[in-house]
């Protein structure tokens, strides 16, 4: 065969390959809204930076009628390029081959990436839209899926890894997305479940629909196995590139730094008067991010889940950090198994990747109730307490209002190595309320007052002696356990002075092989 006709067989094995399933699959995958795979990396990856892996992979199965059906590239794209010229590797499963269905080769094809990512140092992002095991390959495709989710677990804390689930997502198939740090759902197109309505309709009896069973909003707000909700491909492509430029491209690394022309001593008069006048009145803690923040920029993740605490990136003078804030406007900022669950699952993120976390304090304390006891409050709330002590990157919290009793000592608290620990004048920091301790110190002399009005001023009194004595920040400053009490329209000076302070922290806590958080 000449050279010339060699170059030939080449350029339409490659146009073959990306054709996928053939022209009707991917005509029949744009009339459900969804795009290709190679749509889909291109939109992500920077312009021509695509260089691609194993096209002309093919199955290996000759039974059930395989041996004649054979798609170059063998349902998977798999390869690496740049996002804002910094390099990752992505795979992108084809719904136009097979339903986008695993197979030996397809699974092989993931892991040759992933292991060149860890490799290299570089994250990894995988876009799912599947079927999930290719039954025809048996144990093979079981295999498969193991095979990846070692690597999954072997690249947590390493490189960065993030899921985008566009499509179908069910059975063994859930379980690489679940080990990954980030993931993203479209509302139209994806669902998640390890068993489907059919199955749980027979098992359970329980009549259900896709969509209420493991669609994204779903998992959004009730599961908080989705991070993020997107409502077209092209926004939650945009997502994870916009979530890359907050994380180092692996743990050896440094968040990347950017220029920033916003006034590191830019003053917000508003904080002044931001804290209601009642301590019982809410306010939205995300007023108080967005305006200390480099250009007001706030990105939220689990935004729909567990609002009673706030988590999500933001820069201070152009160096990434991870925010935590217990939320006043939902349910009063109280911690519950959610919340903590929520937190600590970021913040040991964050640790994993050198970023510096940022934590708002307001918590009137834990969630009471039996729902709560029984769910292993105890557990989960030591969750976000091992999380925080555990950590070693730069932690610096503010107290903004309450900060009473365990729930104190959880948030990035002194004891737990916060590095600088500053507090506002409204802050009130003790074992509990005003209100509850009075209860409890004077509650016998209470009791003993017939008269209402009289009760009422003798408790009024002894609270107002209580806030005076313990509810403030002065008593915690008095002993070191808060850093400096500070004015609110400050808070974006000082925070940035604490962090730029804070860049060649070394703390690298006793040698073990891992620690054993309660889960």
């Amino acid at each position: 065969m000449k050279s010339q006709d060699r170059i030939k067989q080449l350029l339409d094995f490659r146009d073959k390959a990306r054709k996928g399933g053939g022209e009707k699959r991917i005509q029949d995958q744009h009339s459900k809204g969804k795009l290709t795979a190679r749509e889909r990396i291109t939109m992500l990856l920077d312009e021509g930076s695509f260089e691609e892996y194993d096209m002309f992979v093919t199955h290996r199965t000759e039974d059930f009628g395989l041996a004649d059906k054979k798609y170059l590239s063998d349902g998977v794209i798999t390869g690496h390029g740049t996002i804002d010229g910094r390099v990752v590797y992505v795979f992108a499963q084809d719904f136009t081959v097979f339903g986008g269905s695993l197979s030996e080769t397809f699974a092989q094809k993931i892991c040759k990436i992933m292991d060149q990512a860890m490799q290299v140092g570089a994250p990894v992002i995988g876009i799912n839209d599947s079927g999930g095991a290719r039954i025809q390959e048996g144990v093979r495709s079981l295999a498969g899926y193991a095979e990846i989710f070692e690597r999954n677990i072997l690249a947590s804390g390493v490189i960065p890894q993030i899921s985008a689930i566009f499509g179908p997502c069910a059975g063994g198939a859930v379980y690489s997305p679940a080990l990954t740090d980030f993931i993203v759902m479209s509302r139209k197109s994806s669902y998640m479940f390890v068993t489907g309505p059919k199955v749980a309709k027979t098992v359970t009896g329980e009549d259900i629909s896709i969509d209420d069973l493991g669609g994204a909003d779903v998992h959004a707000s009730k599961s908080g196995v989705a991070h993020f909700t997107v409502d077209a491909e092209q926004e939650g492509l945009d997502l994870i590139r916009k979530l890359l430029s907050f994380v180092p491209q692996n743990n050896l690394e440094e968040p990347p730094q950017t220029n920033c022309d916003d006034p590191i001593d830019r003053l917000e008069d508003d904080l002044n008067d931001i804290i209601p006048e009642s301590p019982n009145q809410p306010y939205d803690v995300k007023d108080v991010i967005i305006c200390v923040v480099d250009y007001h920029e706030f990105v939220e993740v689990h935004e729909a889940y567990a609002k009673n605490i706030v988590v999500g990136f933001a820069k201070f003078d152009g160096m990434p950090v991870g925010i935590v804030a217990n939320q006043p406007a939902h349910l009063a900022g109280v911690l519950d198994i959610e919340a903590s669950r929520k937190a600590a699952r970021f913040i040991r993120f964050c640790d994993a990747f050198n970023i510096p976390i940022v934590t708002f304090v307001d918590v009137p304390g834990f969630m009471p109730g039996s729902k709560q006891e029984y769910g292993g409050i105890i557990i989960h709330g030591a969750k976000l307490m091992f999380a925080y002590g555990e950590a070693n990157v730069p932690k610096v919290t503010i107290t903004l209002r309450k900060s009473y009793g365990g729930a104190h000592c959880v948030m990035s608290s002194k004891q737990l190595r916060g590095d600088l620990n500053y507090a506002w004048p409204t802050a009130e920091i003790a074992v509990m309320g005003p209100h509850g301790a009075i209860e409890i110190l004077d509650g016998k002399a209470i009791s003993e007052i017939e008269d209402p009005v009289e009760r009422q001023e003798f408790v009024s009194k002894k609270e107002e002696e209580y806030k005076t004595k313990f509810a403030n920040p002065y008593e915690a400053a008095k002993y070191g356990y808060i850093d400096d009490v500070i004015e609110p329209r400050n808070t974006r000076f000082r925070i940035i002075r604490a962090l730029r302070t804070l860049m060649t922290k070394k703390d690298p806590g006793p040698m073990k092989k891992h620690g054993n958080i309660p889960l």
